[in-house]
């Protein structure tokens, strides 16, 4: 007898612009349609859907109905909001996109996510529009040295374990993180999200990170004053911890959900999983 099967979730990103004459024309689907016309803005916006798939068509939903509630009621909204009053908050916006989006598919809607730039994007989850509150996320950069030496192995273990990265002169990355950061929807009324996160990263956490030998530079990481190796594992988590009570200051419900943290393209560590 086959097991019952359990829920899968498909998401699908559907890139549009919304053009100053209000252009709809253009078809290259993949980078934008709209395609982008004079000084346009270009977004991204994720659906994505839980549930069981149809046991005749293997489909959850279709990705073009997907694509079609995206191109259709949501960038209508968004449209309409950038005539109105393009300086408004756009988390503000989700919980409308949300019900508009919810209303137009034919499957359990799991997860909205709005790209304002490939850095920087808003999102709900079905906790979140549960609970009236939003997620930010915001990528930031630096660059810094590091060596991973633990000092409980020998020197040859250390070099067996570590190999390059065991460079007694350290070694260099250009890392970037990613603090993902829950607000009440009303607290978005009351403070500017994303400055206040982009200055609380910059005072707590890049003034200390942002070019400097983090064995030796930083006490997080200078294991001779009690700091952690510093491994992409670490960074994320100290990063959290360091930045999670900053975050909550900023008062309106706001709570570090969570950090990642990018050693090269290719290596991350989410804290915590």
């Amino acid at each position: 007898m086959s097991q019952m099967p359990k829920p899968i979730q498909l998401s699908r990103t559907t890139r549009f612009s919304i053009n100053p004459d209000g252009s709809m024309q253009g078809d290259n689907s993949f980078a934008a349609k709209p395609s982008p016309s004079g000084l346009a803005r270009h977004y991204e916006i994720m659906l994505a859907s839980t549930g069981i798939p149809d046991p005749t068509t293997g489909y959850l939903i279709s990705i073009q109905q997907l694509d079609a509630v995206v191109r259709g009621p949501l960038l209508d909204e968004i449209s309409s909001q950038c005539r109105a009053d393009p300086c408004v908050e756009p988390a503000t916006m989700l919980p409308k996109l949300w019900t508009l989006a919810a209303s137009n598919i034919k499957a359990e809607l799991s997860l909205l996510r709005w790209s304002l730039s490939p850095y920087y994007c808003v999102e709900m989850n079905a906790d979140c529009n549960e609970h009236n509150a939003v997620l930010i996320r915001q990528r930031f950069d630096f660059a810094a040295a590091h060596r991973l030496h633990a000092p409980d192995l020998s020197d040859e273990q250390n070099a067996q374990l570590f190999g390059k990265c065991n460079n007694p002169s350290g070694h260099g990355h250009n890392y970037q993180i990613e603090p993902c950061v829950r607000i009440d929807c009303a607290g978005l009324e009351q403070i500017n999200a994303q400055l206040a996160i982009e200055d609380a990263v910059n005072r707590i956490l890049l003034e200390q990170l942002d070019h400097k030998f983090l064995n030796v530079d930083c006490d997080w990481f200078n294991q001779e004053k009690g700091g952690f190796i510093p491994s992409v594992e670490n960074i994320a988590r100290v990063c959290f911890e360091q930045l999670a009570p900053g975050i909550e200051s900023l008062g309106h419900g706001a709570k570090l959900v969570s950090m990642r943290a990018w050693e090269t393209e290719k290596t991350s560590a989410l804290y915590p999983a």
